[in-house]
């Protein structure tokens, strides 16, 4: 007999990662990362029974939300540098690894919303309708958000990174 814990279980195999994924880009730090997915699972088993459409979009929504808060406590206290939480990376002769270590401090110098928006398009892949979803606004401030933010990063890094993302 499958129960309501065996359900959540695959879904959290299944989930675990991608959300890991999405939370460090929204975050720049690891740890909050792994505490808002936590935060995120939890208020999933409490909903499991109420979800409609998968749970996998709602705790893509709950865990945009819970940046977006933790966004905005942190716009009431003074600025922390999300840089500094970073351990630099080791050179080991890739230029991978220099490209994506340009492309994620890039992404903290957006505001919060523009580097929702990008996380969520190019990392999560998830259409424009669906990111609109996700952060709860229209698909024209996911466009605008897009372009905006897009044309920031072509400013901050150097064109042969922004190639990766289409």
């Amino acid at each position: 007999m499958v129960t309501r814990g065996d359900d959540f279980d695959d879904f959290v195999r299944g989930a675990s990662t991608r959300l890991l994924r999405t939370a460090v880009l929204l975050t720049g730090d690891r740890q909050a990362a792994e505490d808002l997915v936590q935060e995120v699972f939890e208020r999933v088993y409490v909903r499991w029974r109420w979800i409609r459409g998968g749970p996998e979009p709602y705790a893509r929504k709950t865990l945009t939300n819970l940046v977006a808060n933790r966004w905005r406590r942190r716009s009431r206290k003074p600025e922390v540098a999300l840089t500094g939480h970073h351990e630099e990376a080791q050179p080991d002769g890739t230029e991978g690894l220099a490209t994506r270590d340009q492309l994620l401090t890039a992404l903290q110098e957006l505001p919060p919303r523009q580097r929702a928006v990008i996380v969520l398009r190019y990392y999560e892949d998830l259409t424009e309708a669906q990111t609109a979803e996700a952060l709860g606004c229209s698909l024209g401030t996911v466009k605008s958000q897009t372009s905006r933010a897009l044309g920031k990063l072509r400013l901050i890094t150097e064109p042969a990174i922004l190639e990766g993302l289409r």
